[in-house]
Parts: C-alpha cells; sequence; structure tokens
C-alpha cells in the first residue's frame, strides 16, 4: 500500500492511494477522497516520539565515485543530517545565491519499521517498514572533502524533498523480491539526465542495517538515504526535478530563489 500525509482544510491527513486518488484513513474525514492537486504534500514519515535520525549515504554506487574522480569506499561512507532539510513532494527547494554546482540525487530512501540493535544481514529486512524517494540536493561549492563534509551541503533547509509516498515493505518485496532490484531515474525539465539501478550499490540495504545497527539502535521511523548512481548535474531556479524510482514513486521538486 501507498501510503501518504497531506494539508489539506487546514489540518494535516494520513491518506492512501486508491484509484488515482488520495482516500483519507483517519476520523472525522475517513473516506473522503481528494485529487492530487487538491492537496500540500508533506514528508510521507509519521510523527515520531524522539528525534528521527537519518543516516546518509555518500558514494555509496562506484560510477557516481568516479564520475565525481573519488575513490570507492571500503566501508559505508556516513553522514548524519537534520530533519528540518526534508520537505514533501511538489514543495519549493531555494538554491543558493551564491551556488555554482547545486546537484540533484535520486536516492531510496529506506524507512526503519521496529527497533533495530545487532541485526544481521540475513534478518535485515524483517526491520524495514518501507521505501520512499529521496532527493538529496548537493550543493558542492561548499565541500571541503568526502571524510569531513561540510554541514552546508548536506544540510541545508528545503534541500531534501522525499515522497510522495512511502511504499509498504512487503510490497516491494512481493513485487519484485526485494529493493535491490527497482531502476532509478531523474528528468530535468522533462530530459532524461540520470539513469541507474539499485543492485549498483557497493553496500546493499541489508549490509547498511547490519553495519548500521552493529553501533547504534535504529528506531521506527529513522530514515536510511542510500547513495545515488552517476548522471547529476547542476540545476538552476525554475528548473522542475522529478526523481523516479521503480515501484516506490516520482518525487517532484522545483527550484527557487
Amino acid at each position: 500500500m501507498k501510503h501518504a500525509r497531506i494539508a489539506w482544510a487546514g489540518a494535516v491527513h494520513e491518506a492512501v492511494e486508491s484509484n488515482g486518488e488520495l482516500l483519507l484513513t483517519r476520523s472525522p474525514w475517513a473516506g473522503k477522497r481528494l485529487k492530487f492537486d487538491e492537496v500540500v504534500w508533506l514528508p510521507p514519515l509519521a510523527p515520531v516520539p524522539q528525534a528521527r535520525t537519518i543516516l546518509a549515504l555518500g558514494l555509496n554506487y562506484a560510477d557516481h565515485a568516479k564520475e565525481l574522480a573519488f575513490k570507492a569506499p571500503e566501508e559505508p561512507l556516513v553522514f548524519v543530517k537534520g530533519e528540518g532539510a526534508l520537505i514533501g513532494h511538489k514543495a519549493l527547494t531555494r538554491r543558493p545565491k551564491d551556488a555554482t554546482h547545486m546537484h540533484y540525487e535520486c536516492e531510496l530512501a529506506v524507512v526503519i519499521g521496529r527497533t533495530a540493535k545487532h541485526v544481521k544481514k540475513e534478518n535485515a529486512y524483517d526491520y524495514v517498514g518501507g521505501y520512499t524517494v529521496a532527493n538529496d540536493y548537493a550543493i558542492r561549492d561548499y565541500l571541503e572533502n568526502w571524510y569531513r563534509p561540510n554541514f552546508r551541503v548536506k544540510n541545508r533547509d528545503t534541500c531534501t524533498p522525499i515522497g510522495p509516498w512511502l511504499v509498504d515493505a512487503k510490497d516491494i518485496h512481493d513485487a519484485y523480491g526485494n529493493p535491490m532490484n527497482l531502476s532509478l531515474q531523474t528528468t530535468v525539465n522533462g530530459k532524461v539526465t540520470q539513469s541507474g539501478h539499485t543492485r549498483d550499490m557497493i553496500f546493499d540495504v541489508p549490509t547498511l542495517i547490519e553495519y548500521f545497527s552493529a553501533f547504534m539502535t535504529l528506531q521506527p521511523g529513522d530514515l536510511i538515504l542510500t547513495g545515488t548512481p552517476d548522471g547529476v548535474v547542476n540545476c538552476e531556479v525554475g528548473d522542475v526535478i522529478v526523481t523516479s524510482i521503480e515501484g516506490v514513486g516520482d518525487l517532484t521538486n522545483t527550484l527557487s530563489e
């Protein structure tokens, strides 16, 4: 099932996709149907009782590391993001006026479904609640190096759109076997600029869950952004970027001043 969180009629609602519409699921509006363009889309993540941990992978596709002239990492190269960077489908992302290289990054986002500690790879999918699409913009003007990434590269307000859907893990596993069998694509103003496949990750989803849970506890609602393949290009104000992942969704974002 595809889940969404939206703002409509002065309130935040939970909804699911139903025959090309949004079906509200909570009282007093349960059963109400809305068109996609009638609402404001929010990040499709349920509120959590404590701060959400967002773990993001750098250089997790060998071809992307090569296009940036970096050596592929021998262990996961990770940075932590603040939740304030997250925005929803069809929202606006501000492009810094001094930026000359602002790149989209189409990424599969893994949403943890239950508390995970010392998880083995063979059991890792049991701890996944669902998947969504992330566009984790990078302003490379501010990059110092990949081993001490500058916060201004990856932690800017509005610079990590996610959504539109949170797709149940079971749906992806039933349809595709696992999330390592999904194609990725990005378009800028309707032109395909990036194509890739999750099977080309250096560290796959089970490996990442085992790696992180060996030294930290992953809580329900935590996010793992799994990196992007090659094909990133600079985007300008007014560009419409659509990041798509097979079976998960098409995330639209527009750059603004």
